[in-house]
């Protein structure tokens, strides 16, 4: 399927209806400064976006401000968890040296200890033991080293200096000295600092008189950008990080919306100059627009063919009174209408709309195409519609023009042609099978007779024997009645394909159904397939012909026994006979546990040579409904209750008048 064609965005046209003109030259007579209210609701709007302007600035002053302070607390909030855990570490390694895990650290293995290394590798600069006299006992790394040296000097270039300490006891629980780590504040703002936020602001931490300790950036705050501080905790005293917004807010009075809106203003004050001198030609004009649209009316109210108009977005902003007429409207309640259109047919709107919007973007046929649309009484009506561009005095696309004819009735005609035509074509394939299948049943009937009669030969010959077996004597007669009864099917059969009418009798259709049934029994068996019966023993006498009738009982409970042939599920077939349709008719149901009809109906099923089997014909259930449709039956399928199918059919009961005509 081909994608919806969307057509490009062009000025709408710009013919306003009739109407509207008389309504325009009375406002303009009424009211005759008019045209300066254009001018002072200008001036309406630019004062409102300017107080709009005011209030936006100090939202997004205030909003700016929420946020800086929700980022600085956050900000803060993860500095002082790096620091407490920096100290954590610390007091852990002054336990080691207070000996609490049952050994004390010596001094000479203090700078190989791995808590040392793994704070000097991670954040800290120097780690310092001291004494109770605050005497260095070991400091790690060394100043005396010329590398240490160099190194401890590169890094204070870096910014000051925070420390973290932690004490020391002797084993009786007296001070002992203190450890002491030094580290950068300013590798903590480098580390703490999503990229984001320093990307949204300049970050510092400064002491009470405003001095930087450290910085994101390098170069003092600028007086126009908004800024907070919030205390650096208790591991950075009488420090503060401070949050600089990048971003600053202009004034409302220097944002480019007031330059606009400026403009703006002096842009409709000269467009109000000219719209009253335009105002002044209209009034001129309108008499002749008059004038034209009563001859334009006259002419198109005159022609027999519809005629609409619609802008570039597929409004339709003119029809004309055949056009309406053909549809049951009147032309204003047309006009004005979008897609979808109200004669679209409810059914075809996805396809109607594609039209639409092919038309739109200039792809419609030029020899024009057909539609289908709905009158107001429900009717569907056959057109044919041919667009063309509509094009103003200035040579401008504005919309499309389309003439539409009619042509219901000659698509009826054409439609009763073709039905004709099919039905003659059908009738003749019926005809040439009915000449097949008599030409069949009678060559059948002659071996069926020969059967007969050579059976009733050798079984009088049997019978006057003394010692003849009475087992093969009940076979040859079983035999005989089974060729009788197939040559009586044939020629039945026969007579049905002659267009004879049945012989219908009174007879008992449970009777008939049982005879089926047994017919069927040695293919019922193969299949092992669980048929039952329910049949009615207070069913009056039917009035059909019990060949046929057994014929079409048999064809359904073969049909469903073939359905259940494969099937992995219980096979059981159901046989009922009762009472129906007002009691005068018996009814007969064969419901199978298969498949069921997968959304076919009974049509369907029954059209000629239609089959779900494989090496099926296709001409069963057809010629099984005919039987029916002959004895003023109906022949029916559902799907059954509890899963499978359900066929059914009727005949008729015996009345009275039956009686006497078979008399």
């Amino acid at each position: 399927m081909s994608p919806p064609i969307s057509a490009p965005p062009r000025p709408t046209l710009a013919v306003p209806p009739r109407p509207r003109w008389r309504v325009w030259g009375s406002v303009v007579s009424v009211v005759p400064h008019l045209w300066a209210w254009p001018l002072v609701l200008s001036l309406l709007f630019a004062g409102g976006v300017m107080g709009w302007l005011r209030s936006v600035e100090r939202a997004d002053l205030d909003s700016q401000r929420a946020e800086m302070i929700s980022d600085a607390l956050s900000l803060e909030a993860q500095v002082s968890n790096r620091l407490d855990a920096e100290a954590s570490r610390l007091r852990t390694l002054a336990d080691v040296i207070n000996g609490h895990n049952g050994k004390a650290l010596s001094a000479a293995g203090f700078a190989q200890h791995a808590l040392v290394l793994d704070g000097l590798r991670r954040f800290w600069i120097s780690v310092t033991w001291l004494d109770a006299n605050g005497r260095i006992v070991v400091q790690v790394p060394d100043d005396s080293m010329p590398a240490h040296s160099s190194a401890r000097s590169g890094v204070e270039e870096r910014g000051l200096a925070g420390h973290l300490s932690a004490p020391l006891q002797d084993g009786s629980g007296n001070p002992a000295g203190l450890l002491v780590a030094r580290y950068l504040p300013a590798e903590v703002l480098r580390q703490k600092v999503p990229w984001w936020l320093a990307r949204k602001y300049d970050i510092r931490l400064v002491d009470e008189l405003g001095e930087v300790i450290a910085s994101t950036i390098d170069g003092p705050r600028l007086a126009r950008q908004a800024w907070y501080r919030v205390p650096a905790g208790p591991s950075l005293p009488q420090a503060f990080l401070e949050l600089s917004a990048r971003e600053t807010i202009k004034p409302w009075w220097r944002t480019l919306p007031v330059v606009l809106m400026t403009g703006f203003v002096l842009l409709i004050g000269g467009a109000s100059w000219m719209l009253r001198r335009q105002m002044q030609g209209v009034s001129r004009a309108e008499e002749a627009w008059r004038t034209e649209a009563a001859w334009r009316t006259a002419m198109e109210n005159s022609l027999a063919v519809g005629i609409r108009a619609r802008d570039l977005d597929g409004r339709l902003v003119y029809v004309n009174k055949t056009m309406a007429d053909m549809l049951g409207y009147q032309p204003e309640e047309l006009i004005g209408s979008m897609p979808p259109m109200p004669y679209w047919p409810s059914n075809e709107l996805e396809q109607a709309m594609q039209r639409h919007l092919r038309n739109m973007a200039g792809q419609a046929p030029r020899e024009g195409y057909e539609s289908r649309w709905q009158c107001r009484d429900g009717q569907i009506l056959e057109v044919v519609v041919l667009e063309a561009p509509l094009v103003d005095a200035k040579g401008q696309h504005i919309g499309w023009m389309a003439s539409i004819l009619n042509v219901t009735e000659r698509k009826r005609l054409e439609e009763r042609e073709r039905k004709q035509a099919d039905t003659m074509a059908h009738h003749s394939r019926l005809t040439m099978l009915g000449e097949v299948a008599s030409t069949l049943a009678h060559e059948l009937n002659q071996p069926l007779s020969a059967i007969a009669s050579y059976n009733a030969g050798v079984l009088n010959a049997l019978s006057r024997e003394p010692g003849s077996d009475p087992a093969l004597l009940i076979a040859l007669k079983r035999m005989g009645e089974q060729a009788s009864h197939a040559g009586r099917i044939v020629k039945r059969i026969r007579e049905f394909l002659t267009r004879r009418e049945p012989q219908r009798e009174p007879c008992n259709i449970n009777q008939v159904v049982a005879s089926a049934v047994a017919l069927l029994s040695r293919e019922i068996s193969r299949h092992g397939i669980t048929v039952t019966t329910e049949l009615d023993a207070s069913l009056p006498m039917v009035m059909a012909d019990p060949i046929l009738i057994e014929q079409v009982a048999a064809n359904l409970v073969r049909n469903a026994c073939d359905e259940l042939a494969h099937s992995e599920q219980p096979r059981r077939v159901h046989v009922q006979t009762l009472l129906g349709a007002g009691g005068r008719f018996a009814k007969v149901v064969v419901t199978d546990s298969g498949p069921g009809l997968g959304g076919r109906s009974i049509d369907q099923l029954c059209q000629p040579f239609y089959s779900t089997k494989s090496d099926g014909m296709g001409m069963g259930l057809a010629i099984c409904r005919s039987i029916i449709e002959l004895h003023y039956g109906g022949l029916d399928a559902e799907e059954a209750s509890g899963g499978g199918a359900s066929l059914s059919f009727t005949v008729p009961c015996l009345r009275p008048e039956d009686l006497e005509e078979t008399a």
